[in-house]
């Protein structure tokens, strides 16, 4: 379970206006239970403002009633109090100073290792440019006689299920390009 926003504000809120065993709200809040004592003591916390959880919309006050009616019942977070999933956005990715001289190894091992692969899908998959792998391949990269193929996956570059959807996508499309010449191949020219 997550915590609600503002753990310790919400905990404040919900000692002050509540009547929850101090074992609810810390498990609402993710807080230690002698945490919470001492909020209610007022060893902690004592100048902070509380949060209301039901203004804010992580739990409803019918959420609340049931739990103070219920000791044994645990506060739940609202589904919509969930921050929303964060997406990975499809941009050129960052590669750390130390690890760049590791892509022409890599490029080299994909041309190497998985020669189906285009120059686009090798761009996106290590985060280089059409020019540096034009450059491993015809061996005029400035540091041609020291580039050995490394496996990029090995080097951090990028992970093992991106290569294999790359390499894999290929081939059907491969495979189906060789579908449909071979279907032409089987049809007689009209005349």
């Amino acid at each position: 379970m997550t915590a609600p926003l503002m753990p310790k504000a919400t905990a404040v809120w919900l000692v002050e206006n509540t009547s929850l065993t101090f074992e609810q709200i810390a498990d609402f809040c993710e807080l230690h239970p002698l945490e919470i004592q001492a909020i209610a003591d007022g060893e902690v916390a004592n100048q902070m403002q509380g949060l209301d959880p039901v203004a804010n919309g992580q739990t409803t006050a019918e959420e609340i009633m049931r739990c103070q009616a219920d000791p044994q019942a645990r506060l739940k977070l609202s589904p919509q109090a969930l921050p929303p999933q964060v997406f990975k956005h499809k941009g050129p990715r960052y590669t750390p100073i130390a690890k760049r001289q590791d892509k022409p190894d890599a490029i080299a091992f994909l041309l190497k290792s998985h020669p189906e692969l285009s120059d686009a899908q090798i761009s996106k998959l290590i985060g280089t440019t059409k020019p540096t792998i034009a450059a491993v391949r015809d061996r005029t990269h400035w540091n041609s006689p020291n580039i050995k193929p490394r496996h990029p996956v090995e080097l951090g570059l990028c992970t093992f299920a991106e290569l294999e959807e790359a390499v894999n996508r290929t081939r059907a499309k491969r495979s189906a390009e060789d579908a449909v010449l071979s279907s032409q191949e089987r049809q007689p020219l009209e005349t």
